[in-house]
């Protein structure tokens, strides 16, 4: 039987040599050197034009350097530079929920504050969901930002899956102190305790309570319910649902759909109220004539429901760049404890405020 041999493409008449193998190769990334070459300028000012600043470039100079970014293609490489200054420039901000227009404004807020300080920022969604949380935690921490703001759905968060253990962190929007982190909130149980008692002296003696799923009594239902009884007024009914309109919808008809209901209500968040005012138009009521409302967050959705909800609002600005300068470090005393900033109750008609009788 004969054996059929075939030859290696790469194979030469001498066995003892073998042809070299070409190896394809990727071009070579355009460094910072090769646009300091094609400008005719030194590595340095490149790096000013890039990072505009820290020193000042004649403007046909930085016109040079940019055009010859522009003709190699050459792209910094952040990582590199965080190497080399120990900073990538970036925070990370974790949200709950992107579609909820609170949230959305306060991640807009800390973006400019953290601008302000020359940062980028890295936002990241939790979907309201536990899991989630701790997975955008993982990840950003995994990341190399210099400094995590959390805005957790959860009373007491878990932090223990962040890849990096040193790595600044702030809470912000919590309601309670976290023992060993910083946090930043406003004072939920004053802010809820002013908004009913807002109620309370408007003469309404019927106070209910719209409240989002928080495990425990939160610090607006304290409020709520501390009012009331500063008042000598009995605990209205509550209707316990998700911080959604959607939630808010379904408590409006659960609280009233039965004919019945309280003269008044606090709302734990915006998103609430405006869809309490959907059911109540569905039911053949009205704020304020039928149902008096006050509601929570302050969000500027809320300034364009019909009537304009009488809100309970949390000063957004303040609390982002409050958490920036924390995450940073940028405190003279940098020891975690927690800061409380004031809400402000803005008037508008839905509790009855400019309303003729």
């Amino acid at each position: 039987m004969s054996v059929r041999t075939g030859r290696h493409p790469n194979a030469t008449s001498d066995p003892t040599k073998v042809a070299p193998v070409t190896v394809p190769t990727t071009p070579r990334a355009v460094t910072r050197a090769d646009v300091a070459r094609y400008a005719g300028v030194s590595t340095s000012v490149v790096s000013y034009v890039v990072h505009d600043g820290p020193r000042p470039v004649a403007a046909a100079t930085a016109a040079r350097v940019r055009e010859a970014i522009r003709v190699l293609g050459y792209r910094p490489n952040a990582s590199a530079q965080a190497l080399r200054t120990g900073s990538s420039k970036m925070l990370g901000l974790i949200v709950p929920e992107l579609d909820n227009p609170f949230w959305s404004e306060l991640g807009v807020a800390v973006t400019h504050a953290a601008a302000a300080r020359g940062y980028d920022v890295l936002l990241a969604n939790s979907d309201g969901d536990a899991a989630q949380e701790r997975e955008r935690l993982r990840s950003l921490s995994a990341r190399q930002v210099d400094g995590i703001i959390v805005t957790s759905i959860m009373t007491r968060p878990d932090l223990s899956t962040v890849t990096d253990p040193g790595i600044p962190m702030v809470l912000l929007n919590t309601f309670f102190e976290v023992p060993d982190y910083a946090s930043i909130g406003v004072d939920a149980l004053r802010g809820a305790y002013d908004g009913t008692q807002h109620l309370v002296e408007h003469g309404y003696r019927s106070i209910g309570l719209v409240m989002g799923h928080a495990g425990s009594m939160e610090l607006r239902e304290q409020g709520w319910m501390r009012a009331l009884r500063d008042a000598g007024l009995p605990d209205g009914p509550i209707v316990r649902c998700e911080f959604t309109r959607r939630g808010g919808y379904e408590a409006g008809l659960r609280m009233f759909g039965e004919g019945s209901g309280p003269r008044a209500v606090f709302v734990s968040s915006d998103m609430q109220a405006v869809g309490l005012l959907r059911a109540l138009f569905e039911l053949g009521l009205s704020a304020p004539d039928d149902v008096a409302i006050v509601s929570f967050d302050g969000a500027v959705e809320a300034d364009y429901t019909n009537p304009q909800l009488t809100t309970v609002r949390q000063p957004i600005e303040t609390m982002a760049t409050a958490a920036v300068d924390r995450v940073l470090g940028l405190d003279a005393d940098n020891q975690w404890h927690r800061d409380l900033v004031p809400a402000e109750l803005v008037l508008g008609a839905s509790c009855g405020c400019g309303v003729r009788r």
